[in-house]
């Protein structure tokens, strides 16, 4: 299943990689070495945070579909 969270991707100088962020989901992050692998492997990281929630009974949000502000 596609979900249609927002993510955040960017250049981390510490840690030489791309990181790919999913605020809506707190905690959900991946990195890879180029943009592409940090966007597959954040793909994974949100299914396996969805089937970790429902796991326990937790709540999932549903993708806010729109921009999200960041301070």
């Amino acid at each position: 299943m596609m979900q249609k969270y927002e993510i955040i991707l960017y250049w981390s100088n510490e840690d030489g990689v791309f990181v790919a962020e999913v605020l809506e989901l707190p905690g959900c992050m991946a990195h890879g070495d180029t943009q592409e692998d940090a966007l597959a492997n954040v793909k994974d990281a949100i299914q396996l945070w969805i089937d970790t929630a429902q796991e326990f009974g937790d709540l999932v949000p549903q993708p806010k579909g729109r921009r999200l502000m960041v301070a």
